[in-house]
């Protein structure tokens, strides 16, 4: 059905990976949206594939969206929860994964806080291993999907603006989709408190604009990120509603630049502090075609990982 194979053994992060398998994994991604808007949703491709979901932090999108993508393909999944785990008596990370692979598992999917705990597993067990966040550090699938619902609007990301707004240095949405939309040939801008701007960003190819109303007209599609307050231990903005008045995105804004543009979001959304109801609710949004499109691109990161046989 699909040339089954990546340049890679696991999916780390997008800095990991070419520009090759991510064209492979956009393919892929658009046969199985067929798949998953068929009466029957279902295609026996990993039936003999048992995948654990382990997440460290609390998720509900990602957690829900591999979970679908996982039984879509006919997969045994195994969900692992640290709060209600060993980690809590003292388990180590190791201990726990290879307790876990023990069980005859073949993939992992894997959510946790330390940035680089994937790259650590990879050098330490025999499984494949998805990034499902890693602290601050990266959210590979998340980029893909965004990217791949901006290409499909657009066509082709070669050339394209695309700003990313909000809280940039807390973020590893943010980074991942650096490094996923110049990879396609896309420029990137970001668009934030410089507080929430990391230093030397633009060592990366980024341009920082400082005013969200010349971010907004300088691009074609703007990701809106949200202010993570449960990962800041200290103070980098005034107030939430100073944060608004400057950087909150409003239909009064957007229809004063004379443009239409793409809005997305990876969720959660704070409805009324970045981004209010009237622009997430907007036909600019592509919002739900971002959650859609998770569960094609995770179907597709599995499949073209499971074809990788060690």
């Amino acid at each position: 059905m699909f040339n089954s194979q990546l340049s890679t053994n696991h999916l780390l992060g997008i800095k990991y990976i070419t520009q090759e398998d991510i064209e492979k994994i956009f393919a892929t991604a658009e046969e199985f949206k067929d798949v998953i808007n068929r009466p029957i949703k279902k295609v026996p491709s990993l039936r003999d594939v048992t995948i654990a979901n382990v997440f460290f932090e609390n998720s509900t999108r990602t957690r829900i969206s591999f979970e679908l993508a996982e039984r879509r393909l006919s997969a045994d999944v195994v969900n692992f929860a640290s709060s209600s785990s060993s980690v809590n008596k003292g388990e180590t990370l190791l201990d726990t994964i290879k307790n876990i692979l023990a069980m005859k598992v073949d993939m992992v999917v894997m959510r946790h806080p330390a940035p680089g705990a994937h790259h650590f597993l990879s050098r330490h067990i025999d499984a494949h291993i998805i990034n499902a966040g890693d602290g601050t550090h990266e959210h590979p699938t998340q980029a893909l999907l965004d990217t791949f619902s901006i290409k499909e609007k657009m066509g082709t990301l070669q050339g394209k603006n695309i700003v990313i707004v909000g809280d940039i240095i807390h973020s590893r949405v943010a980074l991942s989709n650096i490094f996923c939309l110049q990879m396609l040939g896309a420029n990137v801008a970001v668009c934030g408190p410089r507080t929430l701007i990391p230093k030397h960003i633009e060592a990366l190819g980024v341009t920082v604009i400082d005013d969200v109303r010349k971010a907004l007209q300088w691009c074609d599609a703007a990701n809106i990120l949200r202010i993570q307050l449960e990962r800041q231990n200290t103070k980098y903005i005034p107030s939430l509603r100073e944060y608004t008045n400057h950087f909150g995105i409003n239909k009064e804004l957007l229809e004063s630049i004379n443009k239409e543009i793409l809005i997305l979001h990876p969720g959660p959304i704070n409805r009324g502090i970045e981004i209010t109801s009237d622009v997430a609710d907007s036909n600019q949004a592509i919002i739900l075609d971002q959650v859609e499109n998770g569960v094609a691109i995770r179907m597709a990161v599995l499949y073209l990982l499971a074809g990788i046989r060690q």
